[in-house]
């Protein structure tokens, strides 16, 4: 008797698991708020020494002056050139590097603030995620947002260059893991054919609101310190999960504490309605009881140790290098997710530059989180984990490579390259929250919370590119476009050799993930052939028709 049994006489799509759903809804505009406030306080309004000659247009004062010292101090231009309501708020009143005066020769301060804060990120996935696997998800969930409260209340009280690097080093600590534990935990809670719809539904409206409103956040407070605290405040809500949420019952019956996993199960059938039989309860504890538990701690390492796992690792490694955010099937996971990466970086990034305000664009590219998180519902479920993987990044890759010719045969419009810019979002957001689910699935449950977090750190890494990914259309126009493009084709080849997932029991050791998947081919998709009702948890095989 494995997790998903015991889980389906507790409940496993009940009240118990809406509350648990709501409680990450919460969570992802908390971490989206977190996530993008470095962003957004990192804006530089245009700007011009006031000793330059005042007939001169702000753009030309601006290249003259943009590197070197400005005797008599900077004139900030707040209204972005524009002329309605809403753009003249499209800036902060008072920013940080207007209060400063990072420009100019100090012009790479604030840079070295937002780099530590993904140095931070970094550090903290890392260290994080290890934790988790060592002291459970929850603790780490608690920990990761009290960094991210603690690390962004500070920012708001810094002066000096010393302190607002120390403190953004310090909010980074807390991403992705301020998420990534609580998605773990909700996915493990629930039956394996509802974890689609129940992971997506929360970050499509979620995660898609907190981005939406992020900005106009900034517009409302109008001063940077003030905006910190009003989106940081929130997370003080987050120390109560600690009595609300259960701990991953799987990571507690790896470390042999079956007891304290049933009682989860027992928890979680109170609040659902329902009575877990004492045989029921007896057969899992003996069960798994009887299996032995290793004195040393599987580590990351072991996810390269066996063939099959490396694979796999790998992939999903290079698809997340990406998008963002497998050599034998696990390497073959990892792989995919570091090119989703890229790709959601540098797209993202692309929406800055197309002549509006950049938190009127970020704000409605944002919204295209949303429906593409609605595909997802509609298709996962029904197209399976790896064809959804393969499909989304081979059609993002043609439409980002056909998107760059286009441009460069055209002469250049505002609205086309605007639109471009979100319908690319569009797609790779499908591509990375798919993704998302993927790999979190892959990823045996002994190591999945330092796996996980390792395959985010790839993609983090990859980020460091985009910016020179973008430079390159300098030499000619269409580069970017045609290199994602090839990128992402590239992650849809290699998706195609990770099994299967959906309706599936999760991998729970080492050698799970080993053999997770045996015998399937590169062209097996969930869509092309009737599901099985062996492959679906003993429990769901007894059910009537």
């Amino acid at each position: 008797m494995d997790v998903d049994d015991m889980l389906s006489h507790a409940g496993d799509f009940g009240r118990y698991q809406i509350f648990l759903m709501a409680l990450f809804c919460i969570i992802n505009v908390l971490s989206a708020f977190h996530y993008f406030s470095q962003t957004i306080i990192s804006v530089v309004p245009e700007h011009r020494c006031r000793d330059a000659d005042p007939l001169m247009s702000l753009q030309e004062a601006e290249i003259n002056t943009s590197v070197g010292n400005c005797v008599s101090g900077w004139d900030y231009n707040l209204t972005h050139g524009f002329q309605s309501i809403i753009s003249e708020a499209s800036y902060f009143t008072i920013c940080f590097c207007q209060q400063f005066d990072w420009v100019g020769d100090d012009n790479w301060k604030p840079a070295l603030g937002q780099s530590l804060f993904f140095v931070g990120s970094v550090i903290g996935t890392l260290g994080l995620g290890v934790m988790a696997d060592l002291i459970g998800r929850l603790p780490v969930l608690v920990l990761a947002n009290l960094l991210a409260l603690v690390g962004n209340l500070a920012t708001a009280f810094t002066s000096g260059l010393p302190q607002f690097a120390s403190c953004r080093l310090l909010a980074g600590l807390a991403t992705d893991s301020n998420f990534l534990m609580m998605y773990i935990l909700v996915m493990e809670y629930m039956r394996p054919n509802m974890r689609t719809l129940g992971l997506n539904l929360c970050i499509g409206v979620f995660y898609s609101l907190g981005c939406v409103v992020v900005p106009w956040v900034a517009v409302l407070t109008m001063d940077w310190r003030h905006f910190l605290l009003v989106v940081s405040t929130p997370l003080v809500v987050v120390p109560a999960y600690y009595l609300l949420v259960p701990e991953s019952a799987r990571w507690l019956i790896n470390k042999g504490r079956t007891d304290e996993a049933v009682t989860c199960f027992l928890r979680i059938a109170k609040f659902n309605g329902r009575n877990i039989p004492t045989s029921v309860i007896d057969t899992f504890k003996t069960v798994h009881s009887t299996r032995k538990v290793s004195d040393k701690s599987p580590t990351l390492l072991g996810l390269f140790a066996t063939p099959r796992l490396r694979r796999k690792t790998c992939i999903l490694i290079f698809k997340s290098l990406i998008v963002y955010p497998d050599a034998t099937p696990l390497l073959l996971s990892i792989v995919p997710r570091v090119v989703l990466t890229v790709c959601y970086d540098a797209i993202s990034r692309n929406v800055n530059d197309v002549g509006y305000s950049p938190f009127v664009m970020f704000s409605v590219s944002s919204a295209t989180i949303l429906p593409s998180c609605l595909v997802i519902l509609f298709l996962q479920d029904r197209v399976g984990r790896k064809g959804m993987a393969s499909v989304s990044l081979l059609s993002t890759g043609l439409f980002t490579a056909a998107s760059g010719i286009i441009l460069a045969c055209r002469k250049s419009n505002m609205l086309l390259t605007a639109s471009l810019a979100i319908v690319g979002r569009f797609g790779v957001n499908i591509a990375y929250n798919s993704g998302a689910q993927y790999a979190a699935e892959l990823i045996p449950t002994e190591v999945r919370g330092q796996g996980v977090a390792a395959i985010h750190v790839a993609g983090y890494a990859a980020t460091f590119f985009s910016p020179y990914i973008l430079y390159m259309a300098t030499f000619w126009r269409p580069i970017p476009e045609l290199l994602l493009g090839i990128l992402s084709v590239m992650g849809a080849i290699v998706c195609l050799l990770l099994p299967e997932t959906m309706d599936k029991s999760l991998p729970r050791t080492l050698q799970d993930g080993e053999t997770f998947g045996e015998g399937e081919g590169i062209w097996d998709f969930a869509f092309l052939k009737k599901r099985k009702l062996t492959e679906l948890p003993e429990v769901y095989r007894k059910l009537p028709d």
